[in-house]
């Protein structure tokens, strides 16, 4: 039992009372009695509470939920007796985790059932625990309440975003994926092996018109084209302290793992093989190209809780281990950090053999602070980020000159820059 501020309101007239019997003896004789009632009354207060046995509490939530994004929590409450229930439920999500509300005042006639909803946002990946939920219930005249705590423990996953594979496979089947800057002429027309003809529609590339059919039609008509399918790409990720570095609040490193999510889910999609190498100072782990949602999975399943660790990252190591176990052209891109020319020619003697084999791809995460100091009216501040940009672009040239790819890409538009970069591999028939 749990006395509220009523009963110590209340109980203050005691203290009053003994003020006055001071001066009037009689008042001392008011005490005993008042206070007696005052306790009973309170007993009967509490006794009239809800009892917290009554009520049945289910959590409801994604099996995994996204990092640093809104992810909704359901609690489904019932009332398991004849009687109406007035309480007070407070969730415990896991320390770490923001949430727009956790309290929530429930009114429940017997029998019935209401669904409470809020919204947690992760700020890391891995695994954790929702606690118990907090109950609590009052009785008449507010004196006393109950006080419980139901056990709703419940572990849960934090992926990097899996609501934007979500969010993208819906704008896919709606034709909309253009909201997101990837154009739909880029799925539309991938491959060189002849599949259908289809009406033009507003960004087809005019060069896929089939003119002979659109003098029949009346029409404009556009040839439709079969991707190539079962082509690998292989994604390497460096974990080691280059990725330790802070852009827009989160490490490079996450700002990686949601882009290459995207990626690999693209990748999926088109019935490609898709492969991933971690490695810091040595490879951590290697899982061969193969396609389907499955291998989505246990790419997903490799590297939800992968953090960024202040080690050197062995590069060369990562692709003496990679060219003995895949020999098969394929697109391998590597996300990595050059933003030093010293660093881009070190990178030569290895990344150079492996274009002559294979499609490589260097993935950087630029810091949009950077573009925006160059601009500023502190010649100082201008000079330094100016002098950052072009040893980063000299670096690019240098890979580049080596028959290299890059892309450097700040956060936002990072995964939608690979995914169309990968589809432009696939129409022009790169691999």
């Amino acid at each position: 039992m749990v006395f509220r501020t009523p009963f110590f309101v209340l109980l203050s007239v005691s203290l009053a009372l003994s003020l006055l019997g001071t001066v009037d003896g009689r008042f001392l004789l008011l005490i005993w009695p008042y206070n007696a009632v005052l306790i009973v009354v309170a007993l009967l207060s509490y006794a009239s509470a809800p009892a917290h046995h009554n009520l049945r509490v289910e959590r409801k939530m994604d099996k995994v939920l996204s990092v640093n994004t809104e992810n909704l929590v359901r609690l489904l409450v019932t009332n398991e007796s004849d009687q109406p229930m007035r309480c007070r439920l407070r969730d415990e999500p896991p320390e770490g985790f923001e949430a727009d509300t956790q309290e929530f005042v429930v009114t429940l006639p017997p029998w019935e059932r209401m669904e409470l909803r809020y919204h947690v946002t992760p700020k890391e990946r891995g695994t954790f625990v929702f606690r118990d939920t907090f109950f609590e219930s009052v009785g008449m005249m507010g004196l006393a309440a109950r006080r419980a705590t139901l056990k709703t423990r419940q572990p849960v996953t934090v992926y990097p975003n899996v609501l934007a594979l979500r969010k993208f496979d819906l704008l896919k089947q709606r034709g909309h994926l253009r909201e997101i800057g990837v154009r739909r002429s880029r799925l539309k027309s991938l491959g060189t092996e002849f599949e259908s003809l289809r009406e033009y529609v507003l960004g087809d590339d005019y060069r896929r018109i089939d003119w002979k059919a659109t003098a029949r039609r009346s029409k404009l008509v556009v040839r439709e084209y079969e991707a190539e399918r079962n082509q690998s790409v292989i994604l390497m990720l460096d974990y080691g302290r280059l990725m330790l570095a802070e852009v827009e609040g989160r490490l490079k490193l996450d700002h990686v793992l949601d882009a290459t999510l995207l990626l690999g889910n693209a990748v999926v999609n088109a019935n490609d093989q898709l492969g991933l190498l971690l490695y810091g100072d040595m490879v951590e782990r290697w899982l061969p190209p193969r396609r389907g949602k499955g291998q989505l999975g246990n790419v997903l399943q490799a590297i939800h809780a992968l953090q960024a660790q202040p080690i050197a990252s062995d590069m060369p190591a990562a692709v003496n281990y990679l060219a003995t176990r895949w020999k098969r052209r394929s697109l391998i891109i590597t996300f990595t950090e050059v933003d030093q020319t010293g660093t881009a020619k070190a990178l030569l003697p290895v990344l150079a053999p492996l274009a002559k084999t294979h499609l490589c791809l260097v993935v950087t995460v630029k810091d949009p602070r950077t573009g925006a100091q160059a601009r500023s009216e502190d010649l100082f501040e201008a000079t330094a980020a100016q002098l950052l940009e072009e040893e980063r672009e000299t670096a690019a040239y240098y890979l580049r000159q080596a028959g290299v790819r890059t892309l450097d890409s700040e956060p936002q538009d990072l995964a939608v820059a690979l995914v169309n970069y990968y589809l432009d591999v696939k129409a022009t028939a790169q691999l």
